[in-house]
């Protein structure tokens, strides 16, 4: 869904090139190890993915927005980028506006949701995180990650084009590509360790207290429950973000190896009292503060939005909004609450306030296209969506009114162009199908129709696009002799 688009067509001979040629000196080990992404390459794909993955992430949000929290924390981030293993990298922070409790870092970007920031105890805690996030970076975690799917990505291209002709040829590209966000992809157990370690040692190279490492990583299973517990599971429950941990070794286990680590990282002075933690709860008193507004209404009535309860997503977006009215995720919120309740002049004056107060709130921008396609004012909703898709160029719901808005204006070409990865990403949603069939008959592709109105026929052969579809297969069969 959310892919980096690299180039698949890779002639052959260029391979055995990729495969044995292409190695690097890792950073931190000194040793060779298999690259296929340069360092501008891997900067190149960090910016490309960074946009998808401060949006469409788990938890999602985009950027919290807090000027002076960010340029102090900027300024720590800055420091133990001074003392990591790659300072020559460019490298921007941001707080992800999301109660989800993760970090992440990718070449260039490094990340932190306000859901573990606001919950961390003191600098330390913070600088610990940081670097390990950092270390992943500097170890060429990630770009080893990309180089192997890559490879994954060529193979798999050269089955698909064995393929060509069968019904199988796209699922195997589509197999074989960068599927998600890197920050969702996990780490070997080793590379853990790696950043851990790297973690420790730039926090003692700064003049922290490294046993704050260990307080921090008893404070993250804390945190990390305690968001479990609010979202409607036990801590013993699986689910998706107990998934993304799952490569995290237990905190039993990482303690005792944690403590190994401090004893055999070499001894730096320790500056002040080793945390600076007086002037960190003060810098991050407000966020705190907000973040419980977050959790006991906004979150719950963006829960509530999804189960389609609206009179309870109403109240929660309601109380968030009389405790803070200049959050945009609070009047967004509402936004989509009328939206569904088709009360379009409500949506559009909550939307427009969300940009106000944002002018680059992506969810808003999205919301207005969705409400002008519901409005039949095409050319409106094509403005704003298409504005929607450069802050997140992946958002799905962006790709299909989009395209519907295309097609609705007989501009089928274009309609393709966007339904059909949403349809790539979403093959069995009730209706885009049969309109792609309806797009693809409008530019004379008759093969192409074909196999969309069978796929819609199969999806849901009794609804109008459905019934549709089957009389179009039908009528494409006779005429064609397929």
């Amino acid at each position: 869904m959310r892919t980096l688009r690299l180039v698949l067509a890779i002639p052959l001979f260029f391979l055995t090139f990729m495969l044995f040629g292409s190695c690097a000196v890792n950073p931190v080990t000194g040793q060779s190890q298999l690259m296929l992404v340069s360092e501008q390459e891997e900067i190149a794909m960090g910016r490309e993915l960074y946009p998808n993955a401060l949006w469409g992430g788990e938890g999602g949000g985009g950027e919290y927005r807090d000027d002076r929290l960010k340029t102090y924390l900027k300024g720590v981030v800055v420091n133990i980028h001074k003392v990591s293993h790659r300072p020559n990298l460019p490298v921007e922070f941001a707080i992800q506006d999301s109660s989800v409790p993760n970090a992440w870092a990718i070449p260039g970007y490094v990340v932190m949701t306000r859901g573990l920031l606001a919950n961390l105890n003191s600098e330390a805690e913070f600088v610990y995180v940081m670097g390990h996030e950092m270390g992943h970076v500097s170890a060429r975690h990630s770009a080893s990650q990309m180089s192997h799917s890559m490879v994954t990505q060529v193979l798999l291209g050269g089955a698909g084009i064995a393929l060509a002709g069968s019904d199988y040829s796209d699922a195997a590209l589509t197999l074989g590509a960068l599927g998600g966000s890197l920050l969702l992809l996990k780490y070997s157990r080793s590379d853990e360790l790696e950043a851990d370690r790297l973690g420790v040692q730039y926090m003692t190279r700064l003049g922290y207290d490294p046993r704050n490492a260990l307080n921090a990583q008893r404070n993250i299973e804390n945190i990390s429950n305690a968001y479990i517990k609010s979202i409607g599971q036990e801590p013993g429950e699986q689910s998706f973000f107990q998934d993304l941990l799952s490569t995290h070794p237990r905190t039993s286990v990482r303690i005792e190896e944690m403590q190994n680590i401090i004893n055999a990282t070499p001894r730096q002075p320790i500056r002040g009292d080793g945390t600076n933690r007086q002037q960190f709860q003060s810098a991050t008193a407000d966020i705190r503060k907000m973040h419980s507004i977050y959790t006991n209404y906004y979150d719950k009535g963006v829960r509530a939005l999804k189960k389609d309860n609206l009179p309870e997503a109403a109240s929660y977006a309601q109380k968030a909004l009389a405790q803070d009215q200049k959050r945009a995720p609070f009047h967004a919120l509402n936004g989509f609450i009328m939206l569904k309740k088709k009360n379009y002049s409500e949506a559009e004056r909550s939307f427009q306030q969300a940009l106000r107060i944002d002018p680059n709130y992506q969810p808003a921008v999205r919301g207005i296209g969705a409400k002008s396609y519901f409005q039949g004012r095409y050319t409106e909703s094509i403005q704003y969506l298409r504005r929607s898709l450069t802050l997140f160029p992946e958002d799905l719901p962006s790709f299909y009114f989009l395209g519907m808005s295309y097609y609705r204006t007989k501009s089928y070409k274009n309609a393709i162009a966007y339904l059909k990865p949403f349809a790539d990403a979403q093959p069995k949603h009730p209706r885009v199908h049969g309109i792609l069939g309806m797009c693809y008959e409008g530019v004379g592709d008759v093969n192409s129709a074909y196999a969309e109105h069978v796929k819609q026929s199969q999806i849901d052969p009794k609804s109008d696009v459905g019934k549709a579809s089957v009389e179009r297969s039908k009528a494409l069969r006779l005429k064609y002799g397929r």
